[in-house]
């Protein structure tokens, strides 16, 4: 067996005190499955096209640092939208999410093993001489313990671990002399105190020049943290002792993975989503494999590898099988209640749980990694990107998408364990989305709205450490990657920590202090290589066999028990619990059930609870689907080109976009800018798109003038200086309570951020071209017949650097400085964090004068108020549990009068009634704890 990646399908078991070659040998378990095994499942991909493909990741790579470097070094990120660096405190605060950012130069730092991966010695030379002369860990700034971890700290030690591979090597870093170490003790000991608690739990945030409770620190009074961040530490710790022979770092993050294997509810092995750094109590009781928690079972399950700590082994081992028998529930990944798992906690899934196939993969289950990766494509398919959170019948949920990795990473593990050529198609299609629908100018943006393309003026670090590095992998063949891959273990963030470490510095004993394992049955743990024959038995179609049932699951079927009906929650004979999408008011048989939800036992107690949660989430889609979808205005002139798209505000009034072709035109300013009166530059707009100010007077009067004047649609831009469809909710233009028939043309509303990157746009080109449709077009299509550089067209970035008429290669060259131009901000930033989406987003206040229609904050179990899904599945969803649901459609049918509002009424007054109950369930839930 070898190190790390021999272990082909071998059935020796693993001794309880193995010796770090055993424990290394078993990293084809945690790092790669057998390479040798092909399921034949879609055609093999030539070694010529795979080349192909990985040259296009170098080149995409090459792209998204390089504009870092150019145009936002030494910030932290690039704002790929307006080339720009963004600066913590020089921008508007977008939250949570900024609390990465500690004016470290982040990107770099996190890019750093990434460059030696694609073979880019020299550059990763030249980056890590930058860090060591520019960087600075004294900032008096408050970050995340967490993502200072996994970003920085993990960022340092992968260079670390790469630049001394590369020093025994002898070709380069010579000179190197543990300088990256250096600065990841510094970092280490300035995130210790953030650990000073009773309970061991560190501090959510830090200030990185004063530390903890200091008045200067402005922290450290915070009482809860999510459990990955608390229990995403080991590697990085453990590796930074193993490195430096101080033991405090790993002690202190051991400390914290026991005290919450300790605070697990016993009877079901979950851990919830927050808990009370200081008294342990679960804050939010709801668990799952996404936000929140993901990372916490990841590490668990390397740090044995890395250790070659038993305990870590045999806790994952006991979580996973909790999650296998009560959230997984193929292919869906569903949370649930800790001390009640077979109650569902939401109806939706974030996209972080994308990790989760890979990590299974890890473990050796390949079959429900299988089916949970499939599902997670064919949403992919379905809107290009995943979805930060959709729900249980494939509805958009949170629109938006940072370019995360985690589903390129599980394409990765699945490939290298199937070997099936399908998942370099996988890989293929991420490619080519990439660069289709997030390349701009200067980098990747990030999406703001899977739905109609719109992008954020956002470029995370994660892009850069882990997409470009799963990707290349996936299509690398051994020769091409510089040193032995499968040596070296990756972290959360993708960073490479040897295996050797394991060995290395091991004062910390493996006895577990906190917790005795009597209770835990040895046999049903996994000790083993997963044996190749057993994953495949004789079948080379084995992956395909599992997928090919759910190729249609997103499209044209509804996946059975999308609330789970469980065989525990009934009584010989009983019926299946009332659904809310089933209940009809006038049905008294239906109102009897009600009344009886929450008294008979607990078991009706949880029916009752399921169904106010559905009838929650049922009121607020109804309330949804009466407002009108977000709408894109999408720049197709020189130099945009189709590839900037900015969300919009749709009207109530006017041409609906998403029933009539789109509208294309030139903009122009009205004047006067209010638009509240006759136009008097009408030659200016005649056969254009009008911009107009917010304010004075009600959007259908602006819509009318401009109409007069011959413009052929209108952009209203708000007067609220700042103001961005990411910190504010999506805004609806409504009329002016007459008959707006009249209006023939399109009217879109853009927040004043996004606004001005037409502004800026039109003093720096003049002609500025836009498209306002209810989704972004394909650039093929809208460009078809101009003369622009052919790579925009055929998202091939192969081709960007190819010979182009003297016109046009002039202006591709000069696009980027164009970009930087664009001088206002632009906030187009996601409100939730990387790690742990957050819920809240700031209202804005319509002008006084106007009559708006807002898209407010929906009251939901989600705290969402970014879900404004209105589309509908291509096929029909039939419960396959109950058939209520076709009655209940025909009587609505037949009763075109009876609206929502008016079902409301007894609905609210039998919820009224469950009060107490609810209250008693809730503080039942509680004793239990």
């Amino acid at each position: 067996m070898s190190k790390a990646g021999g272990c082909r399908g071998c059935g020796c078991r693993v001794p309880q005190r193995a010796s770090w070659s055993l424990v290394a040998a078993t990293a084809a378990l945690c790092l790669v499955l057998a390479t040798s095994v092909c399921t034949a499942g879609a055609a093999p991909m030539s070694r010529e096209e795979k080349q192909k493909l990985g040259n296009q990741v170098l080149e995409m790579f090459d792209h998204a640092y390089g504009n870092y470097m150019e145009h936002a070094y030494p910030a932290d990120e690039l704002m790929p939208l307006t080339c720009r660096g963004r600066v913590r405190g020089q921008e508007p605060s977008r939250g949570d999410v900024d609390d990465a950012l500690g004016k470290f130069s982040l990107t770099l730092i996190d890019s750093l093993d990434t460059l030696v991966v694609l073979n880019k010695t020299k550059e990763f030379e030249d980056a890590v001489r930058k860090v060591l002369r520019d960087v600075n860990l004294d900032n008096d700034v408050v970050v995340s313990v967490f993502e200072t971890n996994i970003r920085v700290l993990g960022g340092l030690l992968g260079g670390h671990s790469l630049a001394i591979m590369l020093k025994e090597k002898g070709e380069h870093m010579q000179w190197y002399n543990d300088e990256l170490l250096h600065m990841a003790k510094q970092l280490g000991y300035k995130l210790l105190p953030a650990f000073n608690t009773t309970s061991g739990l560190p501090y959510p945030r830090i200030n990185l020049k004063f530390g903890i409770r200091k008045p200067e620190a402005r922290t450290g009074t915070e009482t809860d943290t999510c459990t990955a961040c608390a229990g995403t530490l080991i590697l990085e710790f453990a590796a930074l002792s193993r490195f430096t022979g101080a033991t405090i770092f790993e002690e202190y993050a051991r400390k914290a993975l026991d005290f919450l294997w300790e605070k697990r509810q016993r009877s079901s092995n979950l851990v919830g989503v927050t808990i009370n750094i200081h008294t342990g109590d679960w804050v939010r009781k709801d668990s799952g494999v996404g936000a929140g928690i993901d990372s916490y079972y990841e590490y668990l399950l390397k740090a044995y590898v890395l250790l070659g700590d038993d305990s870590f082994l045999e806790r994952f081992n006991t979580h996973y099988d909790a999650i296998m028998r009560y959230i997984s529930q193929p292919p869906l990944l569903l949370d649930v209640h800790i001390h009640k798992p077979m109650l569902n906690a939401r109806t939706w899934m974030d996209a972080l749980l994308a990790f989760f196939p890979g990590l299974q993969v890890l473990k050796g289950d390949i079959r429900p990694a299988i089916e949970t990766h499939e599902m997670l494509y064919q949403v992919i398919k379905k809107h290009n990107f995943l979805p930060e959170a959709f729900t249980t019948d494939f509805r958009v949920h949170w629109a938006q998408h940072p370019l995360r990795p985690e589903f390129a990473e599980s394409t990765y593990f699945l490939y290298k364990a199937t070997g099936d050529p399908y998942y370099l198609e996988v890989g293929k299609t991420l490619i080519e989305n990439l660069n289709k629908y997030a390349r701009v100018p200067c980098g990747f943006a990030a999406m703001k709205d899977v739905r109609t393309g719109s992008h954020e003026d956002r470029m995370d670090s994660f892009f850069l450490a882990e997409m470009f590095k799963y990707l290349y992998l996936l299509f690398a063949d051994k020769e091409d990657i510089i040193f032995d891959i499968e040596d070296y273990i990756f972290t959360t963030e993708a960073h490479l920590l040897p295996l050797w470490l394991s060995t290395t510095n091991r004062s910390i004993s493996k006895k577990n202090t906190t917790s005795e394992y009597t209770e835990l049955d040895d046999s049903n743990f996994d000790w083993t290589c997963p044996n190749t024959q057993i994953l495949f038995p004789n079948d080379p179609l084995y992956a395909q066999s599992i997928r090919e049932p759910l190729k249609n699951v997103v499209d044209k079927s509804c996946p059975r028990g999308i609330i789970r009906v469980r065989e525990e929650s009934f009584r010989s004979g009983a019926k299946p619990p009332l659904r809310a999408r089933d209940f009809m008011a006038t049905n008294p048989e239906h109102l009897e059930i009600l009344k009886k939800m929450g008294a008979a036992s607990s078991i009706d107690a949880e029916d009752g609870l399921r169904f106010m949660q559905e009838m929650i989430e049922l009121s607020s889609q109804q309330q949804k689907e009466q407002q009108l979808p977000p709408r894109a205005v999408q720049i197709i002139s020189h130099p945009f080109f189709g590839r900037v798209v900015l969300t919009a505000g749709p009207a109530q009034f006017g041409l609906d976009l998403s029933k009539h072709k789109e509208t294309r035109g030139f903009v122009a300013s009205s004047k006067p800018y209010n638009g509240c009166s006759e136009l008097t530059n009408p030659e200016a707009v005649m056969g254009k798109i009008a911009l107009i100010q917010r304010g004075q007077c009600m959007f259908a009067e602006k819509a009318r003038n401009i109409q007069n004047a011959g413009a052929i649609g209108g952009i209203v831009i708000d007067d609220n200086e700042g103001s961005s469809s990411d910190t504010a909710p999506l805004f609806q233009m409504a009329g002016d309570g007459k008959d707006t028939d009249d209006i023939k043309i399109p009217m879109l509303f853009l927040f004043s951020k996004e606004g001005s990157i037409i502004l800026d746009a039109i003093r720096e080109h003049e002609q500025v071209e836009v498209l306002l449709s209810d989704k972004a077009r394909d650039r093929a299509a809208i460009l078809k017949g101009k003369m622009i550089p052919s790579y925009i067209i055929n998202s091939n970035p192969e081709m960007e650097n190819e010979d182009q008429p003297s016109s046009e290669n002039d202006s591709q060259n000069q696009s980027a400085e164009q970009m930087l131009s664009l001088s206002q901000t632009v906030d187009l930033a996601d409100k939730e964090s990387p790690e742990h989406p957050a819920d809240s987003h700031s209202e804005a206040s319509p002008s006084d004068s106007e009559e708006a229609a807002g898209f407010a904050p929906s009251e939901q179990i989600s705290g969402s108020t970014e879900n404004h899904e209105t589309t509908s599945l291509d096929g029909e969803c039939t419960d396959l549990d109950n058939q209520v649901q076709e009655q209940s459609e025909t009587e609505e049918d037949s009763s075109p009068n009876v609206s929502w509002g008016t079902k409301a009424q007894p609905i609210d007054s039998i919820l009224a009634d469950w009060n107490e109950d609810i209250e008693a369930f809730e503080m039942m839930e509680k004793d239990e704890l």
